[in-house]
C-alpha cells in the first residue's frame, strides 16, 4: 500500500468509537499482518452490509429485513413499548433477555449544547405508534444522563397528550447487582436510596 492508503486507512480506523490514531495505527498494522484472514473478509463484510442492512420503518433498529424480526415477531407483548435512545441500547436489553416487548429507537436525546430538539428525533412517529391505540405501557429506557432525564421528561409530557391512560414507567437506577457501596459513586448512591422500595 502506498502511505497516502495507509493514512486513508488510519484516518478511517480512528474515526471508530474508542479508537485514536494510535489505536488505529495498530488496528491497521495487525489487519495487514493478518491480510488473508481477517483484511480481506472484512472489507467483503463492509460492503456487505453496506449493501443489506436496513433501518427497520416501525421502531429503527438494524435488520436485513424492511422490518426488523423483534417487529415482525407475533409472539412478543405488542402492549408494552420500550424506548431508547439508541440500536445499542435494544441490542443490550435483548442481551438481557428480560424484556419480550417491543422497541422503539429515538436516535438520541435533547441537548441544546449539541443543536439537538425534537425534529430530530423519531419523536413524532412514537407517538402516531402510541396514538394508534395497542400499547398500554411505555417504558422509558434513556440514559440516567442530564440530557436522558430531559429527554424522558418532554417524552412523558407529549405521551400524555396523545394518550392519558396508558402508563409510563422508567428504568430504576441504583446499585448494580453485584455492585459494593465503597466503589460507587456518589449520584448512584444518592439515586439507589431516593429509588428504595420496601421489601414484600
Amino acid at each position: 500500500m502506498s502511505n497516502s492508503e495507509i493514512d486513508q486507512l488510519v484516518q478511517l480506523l480512528s474515526k471508530l468509537p474508542g479508537l485514536g490514531s494510535r489505536s488505529a495505527r495498530r488496528a491497521m498494522l495487525f489487519l495487514v499482518k493478518h491480510r488473508e484472514s481477517l483484511l480481506l473478509p472484512l472489507g467483503q463484510a463492509l460492503v456487505s452490509a453496506a449493501d443489506s442492512i436496513k433501518t427497520c420503518k416501525i421502531c429503527g433498529n438494524l435488520d436485513t429485513t424492511e422490518i426488523c424480526s423483534v417487529c415482525a415477531n407475533e409472539a412478543r407483548d405488542q402492549k408494552t413499548l420500550c424506548v431508547v435512545e439508541d440500536v445499542s441500547d435494544l441490542w443490550a436489553l435483548e442481551r438481557a433477555g428480560a424484556f419480550s416487548g417491543l422497541y422503539h429507537v429515538l436516535g438520541g436525546t435533547l441537548s441544546a449544547l449539541d443543536g439537538v430538539g425534537p425534529e430530530d428525533l423519531q419523536i413524532e412517529s412514537l407517538l402516531r405508534r402510541i396514538g394508534e391505540g395497542t400499547v398500554r405501557e411505555v417504558i422509558l429506557a434513556l440514559n440516567a444522563t442530564v440530557d436522558g432525564q430531559t429527554t424522558s421528561h418532554y417524552l412523558a409530557d407529549r405521551i400524555e397528550e396523545v394518550s392519558g391512560d396508558l402508563t409510563i414507567s422508567y428504568l430504576a437506577h441504583g446499585v448494580p447487582v453485584g455492585g459494593e457501596l465503597d466503589y460507587l459513586d456518589d449520584g448512584t448512591l444518592a439515586t439507589a436510596l431516593k429509588s428504595r422500595r420496601k421489601s414484600n
